[in-house]
């Protein structure tokens, strides 16, 4: 099974906000147009053992921004309001089966994943890891990532993808220049 939403970005917060794929850019994408998709990026990326199915995806789009807003500099009173009313609300709580696995459990799900997000972006913008969050260099990209090589002098949020598409792209502005 091939994973359907990207993750690798280095926080939780970071992989939920590239969900508005090519974010700024004509080529804008929206990756959770509905309740399904919601549900699908939790079963993905979330903590459950079953299936999330939300009733409506508008709280994820509007925890969504928020998150963008704080990560980027751009945040108001209400976002940051917003952000502390959700991260407030009840996490995921762990417990262990008969067979002693562990499972997460939440009376709400989507509302706890909400607010597992939330944390995580207040976590982030408060920590010494906020000064390594980047910005993709890719033109058509623009996504988050932190930036945990050693030298803190990472371009792109994903190598095979962007960095992959810019070396291709400088590739061939210097073969056309010989041509």
């Amino acid at each position: 099974m091939t994973d359907r939403f990207r993750s690798g970005a280095g926080r939780l917060c970071l992989d939920f906000i590239r969900t508005l794929r090519h974010r700024g850019t004509p080529g804008e994408q929206e990756e959770l147009p509905d309740a399904v998709a919601w549900g699908a990026w939790i079963d993905q990326l979330g903590p459950f053992a079953v299936p999330v199915r939300p009733a409506e995806v508008r709280d994820a789009w509007v925890v969504r921004e928020a998150i963008h807003e704080l990560l980027t500099g751009e945040v108001r009173n209400a976002t940051r309001q917003r952000l502390n009313r959700v991260a407030a609300l009840p996490v995921p709580a762990p417990s262990l089966t008969a067979l002693g696995e562990l499972r997460w459990q939440a009376e709400d799900p989507a509302e706890a994943m909400l607010a597992l997000l939330a944390r995580d972006a207040l976590e982030l913008v408060t920590s010494p890891e906020f000064a390594r969050v980047r910005r993709c260099a890719g033109p058509r990209c623009g996504a988050l990532f932190l930036d945990t090589s050693r030298p803190g002098t990472r371009r792109w949020c994903s190598m095979e993808t962007c960095g992959n598409q810019a070396k291709k792209s400088a590739y061939r502005a210097k073969e056309a220049t010989r041509g």
